[in-house]
């Protein structure tokens, strides 16, 4: 589809050059010749004056020396606009490739996004339907294995709650919009913390300075509720997990790292992808995700102009780094408030 295209926008760019140059050239010939038969007809009038002048012979001259003008112009024209044929074909398949490359690009994305949000809905719901037909055919289930079946199907339910949930996510980042406003990241840290750490004893917090962002608090929760899920969910059982939170003169800073399997280095510049996971021992867990979890961090982290970052050294441990742009006149929030088009920052975004 795209070759046809690339082909097609080529021809466009190629046809509108040759006719510019075509108009170009027939400029140039007017002028050129126009040029050439005015001094002819300088030359014929100074002849005149001279002694012995023939008329028709030198009427013949400036009429043989006009057509050889004119022949001679327009074969210049012509190869000149040969070589741009030859050069702007090659120029305009370039800038075809060019400017249909993101398209494609996207394009691309899309359908894998689609094939794979498909797979991961469909192998639950086929899951579902298997176990209930096993039931439906034995006449002599007991009510434990009734209850059994009940069960799973709750489990593959509240997979498909989330699954779909992260997908709404992802699909409101696209389309909407953000409305900012201060959020202090150690406020958002300790709650979000909260909530994976009961015991408040596995996730340790460090806090070198209590920065302030602007951005959008909901979305700043779920960014730091994956990478703490993620943190505590691939690291041993009972084992610590350490925050670092941050600021230098521009960026607040927060890191978490976790010990464990942590991701191969062939892997690692794929984990935000979508539906992403990676073959190796960080993703045969029994409470792996759907691959969209570092995507949707990914998305939240570029939403405000920051960036995420991962390093892992396998067999020993994983850090995740969050830099954020840091509020710089923290005097006018909160009531200062504002939103962020698509086109300031390359991004589409969400209403909390």
């Amino acid at each position: 589809m795209f070759k046809s295209a690339t082909l097609k926008l080529t021809g466009w760019y190629l046809l509108i050059l040759m006719v510019t140059s075509i108009i170009f050239s027939v400029a140039i010939y007017g002028s050129t010749f126009n040029e050439v038969s005015f001094r002819l007809e300088r030359l014929q009038n100074s002849l005149r004056l001279e002694p012995g002048f023939a008329p028709d012979y030198t009427n013949s001259l400036t009429t043989s020396e006009s057509n050889n003008a004119s022949t001679h112009i327009i074969t210049e024209l012509i190869y000149a606009n040969l070589v741009i044929l030859i050069g702007g074909g090659f120029i305009s398949y370039f800038l075809a490739r060019r400017t249909l490359r993101p398209i494609e690009e996207a394009h691309d994305a899309q359908a894998r996004f689609t094939s794979d949000a498909s797979h991961e809905l469909r192998t639950p719901l086929a899951a579902m339907r298997s176990e209930i037909e096993v039931v439906l055919r034995d006449k002599n289930s007991t009510k434990e294995e009734l209850e059994s079946v009940l069960r799973s199907n709750i489990e593959e339910v509240d997979k498909l709650t989330s699954l779909s949930e992260m997908l709404l996510n992802l699909s409101r980042l696209d389309h909407d919009k953000l409305e900012l406003t201060a959020v202090d990241i150690f406020d958002v840290t300790k709650r979000v913390t909260e909530i994976y750490d009961k015991s408040n004893r596995r996730v340790i917090i460090k806090l070198t300075k209590r920065p302030l962002v602007e951005g959008n608090e909901t979305a700043i929760s779920e960014l730091f509720s994956v990478l703490i899920d993620n943190a505590l969910k691939y690291s041993p059982k009972g084992s610590q997990v350490h925050i670092s939170i941050s600021a230098t003169n521009r960026q607040a800073k927060f890191s978490i790292k976790n010990s464990g399997p942590g991701i191969d280095a062939k892997a690692l510049p794929h984990i935000f992808d979508r539906f992403y996971r990676a073959d190796n021992s960080r993703t045969k867990h029994d409470n792996k995700g759907y691959g969209l979890g570092l995507a949707l961090a990914k998305k939240i982290v570029e939403l405000h102009n920051g960036e995420l970052t991962a390093t892992s050294t396998p067999g020993k441990t994983t850090i995740f780094s969050v830099a954020l742009p840091l509020i710089q006149n923290q005097s006018n929030f909160p009531p200062r408030k504002r939103k962020i088009n698509h086109d300031s920052a390359n991004h589409s975004h969400i209403s909390a």
